[in-house]
């Protein structure tokens, strides 16, 4: 898979459009999608990337893209908004809210196909804490970024949590089930 690392200014940057995004959705600042005249080189490039909110290390909100669409510099501001104010599971975050979060950036590697016949075979081409994987079946597709490992370190557990996301069973495999695995290049930083 292809390496992800970015300089620091790279990193600092999508931080910042992150944060400054999410302010912007709440008021708090005026600010407009960030111009890629002066950004750093990479964040030009079409890329993936998800955006990750946390209180006091519970889920706040977490959305994404898989496959790069825009420049990640304009990804990470899109999943910065929807994560704050678009995630399903989620009423919009307050200002209160943003004072105490926990911004999560995660860049994500180009996807990687596995070949894999059965779910044996997919176990054992996991590699916990490194991979992040995308189930897809008939229309349907989930993921886990690999930072769920922290919370599901058996590799059967975090599959089977995976399949019930998407609305299978935790026994669910189908001979035409798609896999892919890729890795990301995590940043973060307290709001406050």
């Amino acid at each position: 898979m292809r390496s992800t690392r970015l300089e620091q200014v790279a990193r600092r940057a999508l931080l910042d459009a992150a944060a400054t995004s999410i302010e912007s959705g709440l008021g708090l600042v005026t600010a407009d999608t960030p111009s890629l005249e002066q950004a750093p080189h990479p964040l030009g490039e079409l890329r993936a990337s998800f955006v990750t909110l946390t209180i006091d290390g519970t889920l706040r909100g977490c959305c994404g893209t898989l496959e790069p669409v825009r420049p990640l510099l304009h990804d990470v501001w899109h999943n910065a908004q929807a994560s704050a104010f678009h995630d399903p599971r989620f009423l919009p975050l307050t200002a209160r809210e943003w004072r105490e979060a926990h911004l999560e950036v995660s860049v994500l590697t180009p996807h990687e196909r596995l070949a894999v016949a059965s779910e044996r075979e997919l176990l054992l081409a996991l590699v916990p804490g490194r991979d992040g994987i995308v189930l897809a079946w008939r229309g349907v597709r989930a993921t886990f970024l690999p930072k769920v490992w922290d919370q599901v370190a058996d590799p059967a557990e975090f599959l089977a949590h995976l399949k019930q996301k998407a609305g299978w069973a935790a026994d669910f495999w189908a001979a035409d089930l798609e896999v892919w695995r890729y890795e990301t290049e995590n940043m973060s930083r307290e709001t406050r």
